[in-house]
């Protein structure tokens, strides 16, 4: 059994910089902080998006990556410089002992003095592929459920590298982020399976996703977000 708390290992931010396409910016290059930092609705103060229109927001404010990950990306990807410590995949949030089946959505977890909740898992995009110098990193990430999950904060608090993690509230056991991604990365079209997440509190942008599957009885295509092709 995972444990129900464990321990916030590295707190990480970033600054949003031109990236590595004409016009593109990001800040997924975060870096380990020490001492306390406020939480607000937005996320870490000082943590910055590069597009605001696909990162960030309230159900995207922070993004926890599980370290244990790295392991299994270093046996696929052999050593990597990214992958000497926390911060390879733009997480806010570094720990060891939870992943994705082990978490679920509407989770809700106390850390230092604030109050998140599950909200999704992450969607990877071409951002990796670059990050990475890896053709289809994003696609592995995708394919290997590897992806980390986003919280939204319901009270605004102080958090510090050391604090504890703890889940208080558990509202739906039966739909680990891990599940209900594997959902939104099938090409198989299942419309029960669909229906009965839409039953789900989902964050706006799946919901769309999912109720357009069900009237248009095709997955949508992916290449836009997995490698940034304009004509996706």
């Amino acid at each position: 059994m995972p444990p129900s708390s464990l321990r916030l290992d590295s707190l990480l931010t970033g600054i949003a910089r031109p990236f590595t396409r004409p016009g593109s910016r990001s800040a997924i290059d975060k870096q380990p902080r020490q001492g306390a930092h406020a939480l607000t609705f937005l996320g870490i103060a000082g943590d910055e998006q590069g597009d605001l229109r696909v990162h960030g927001g309230v159900d995207k404010a922070i993004h926890h990556y599980p370290r244990e990950h790295y392991v299994d990306w270093v046996a696929e990807l052999g050593e990597h410089p990214l992958l000497a410590q926390p911060g390879a995949f733009g997480e806010n949030f570094s720990t060891d002992g939870w992943r994705e089946a082990d978490v679920c959505l509407g989770d809700r977890i106390r850390v230092g003095s604030a109050l998140l909740e599950v909200s999704q898992g992450r969607m990877p995009c071409w951002k990796l592929n670059d990050r990475f110098e890896v053709a289809q990193m994003a696609l592995q990430v995708q394919q290997s459920g590897r992806t980390g999950w986003y919280y939204r904060v319901l009270e605004e608090g102080v958090v510090e590298a050391g604090d504890s993690l703890s889940i208080v509230e558990r509202r739906h056991a039966e739909w680990s982020v891990a599940r209900l991604s594997a959902v939104l990365f099938d090409k198989r079209l299942e419309p029960d399976l669909l229906r009965e997440c839409l039953a789900l509190p989902l964050v706006p942008s799946w919901r769309r996703t999912l109720e357009k599957r069900l009237q248009q009885r095709q997955v949508e295509d992916w290449g836009s977000r997995l490698q940034g092709r304009a004509d996706a």
